[in-house]
């Protein structure tokens, strides 16, 4: 995997990756940034649910759970000194659908966390990760 960040100015980046997709980065107003785009560790942490977000309804699908929205709402804190990691990472699952079955949600968001998720699974290395989710069931096509 590659990627190439290019200095745009001030503390904005422009972030290219190997797949032929651009993402803008860039810093608050008080670190000198124009708030052009997310932070990097925003970047970092978006990354990380999509990861898993990916994992869990892929999963889903193929066990032919009827899922119509699958969301993950993250919550993170981070070191008071530098370096800042991470030091914690709550995942929210939102799994929107029709008779979705609660255990293979949570088996899914396990085997994500435990076993597939890069980056979570990286975050992890500093940071306690938890998860917990919520099934939102819809009614049944008129």
């Amino acid at each position: 995997m590659k990627a190439r960040i290019k200095w745009v100015e001030g503390v904005t980046f422009l972030g290219e990756t190997e797949s032929g997709h651009a993402i803008v980065m860039d810093g608050a107003p008080e670190g000198g940034g124009r708030n052009l785009g997310p932070r990097p560790m925003e970047t970092l942490l978006a990354g990380a649910g999509g990861c898993t977000a990916y994992d869990v309804v892929t999963m889903l699908r193929k066990g032919r759970q009827d899922i119509a929205d699958v969301a993950v709402e993250m919550e993170a804190d981070r070191a008071e000194t530098d370096p800042k990691v991470f030091t914690r990472i709550h995942l929210h699952f939102v799994v929107k659908g029709r008779n979705v079955k609660r255990e293979a949600v949570e088996r899914a968001i396990e085997l994500s966390a435990t076993k597939y998720c890069s980056a979570s699974i990286m975050l992890g290395k500093t940071a306690t990760v938890t998860h917990d989710f919520e099934i939102v069931e819809l009614a049944a096509p008129a």
